[in-house]
């Protein structure tokens, strides 16, 4: 009896459903306004009410938080399953986790003040995306396909800081500069 007073619910079904159509719909409403677009338009790209929204996540705080933690997972188990070739692989979960670092822009403002929460946000990216690019990078250079001399920090690093300020210039492609950062991971022939 003691157990069941300390072990969370289980959610149904349907209520699962929901807040998996809630996260993506609002990561997809933070791509194309970022975080602070509205959430009635959030509920709308997820055929749910706002309500439902609120039910899940009381505060727009809880609910950036759930969408990139949500992303986090998605992209981290992307690249442990992922079956290609090792070199294509990792430029698939380096892909992957470009459009996890533009989600990403303006989390910092969505939770304000609350350095704690953003703190231990970040150690769970670093703690669940760093291990699962070394093993990419490993991978690769196993094979033979890339040089062995970076490792999967630098290698984030490198991709967060060109994804910088893309957004806001049209000009800039991100993509195209990450893709030479990968080009030259490539070991010659």
């Amino acid at each position: 009896m003691a157990n069941e007073a300390t072990t969370e619910p289980r959610k149904r079904a349907d209520a699962r459903r929901n807040e998996t159509a809630l996260l993506d719909a609002a990561a997809a409403a933070f791509v194309a306004a970022g975080v602070e677009a509205p959430v009635r338009d959030i509920a709308a790209r997820a055929g749910v009410g706002v309500g439902t929204v609120y039910r899940h996540f009381p505060t727009r705080a809880e609910l950036v938080v759930a969408v990139y933690r949500h992303q986090i997972e998605a992209c981290a188990e992307a690249g442990l399953n992922a079956t290609h070739e090792p070199y294509a692989a990792l430029v698939g979960w380096i892909d992957l986790f470009v459009d996890l670092l533009v989600t990403k822009h303006g989390l910092a403002a969505a939770l304000r003040s609350d350095s704690a929460q953003f703190e231990s946000l970040h150690a769970y990216f670093l703690d669940r995306l760093v291990p699962v690019c070394t093993r990419l990078l490993d991978a690769a250079a196993a094979a033979g396909e890339i040089r062995a001399d970076l490792d999967a920090y630098q290698l984030m690093r490198g991709v967060g800081n060109l994804c910088i300020g893309a957004e806001s210039d049209t000009r800039y492609d991100a993509r195209r500069l990450v893709a030479v950062l990968l080009a030259g991971l490539r070991r010659p022939n």
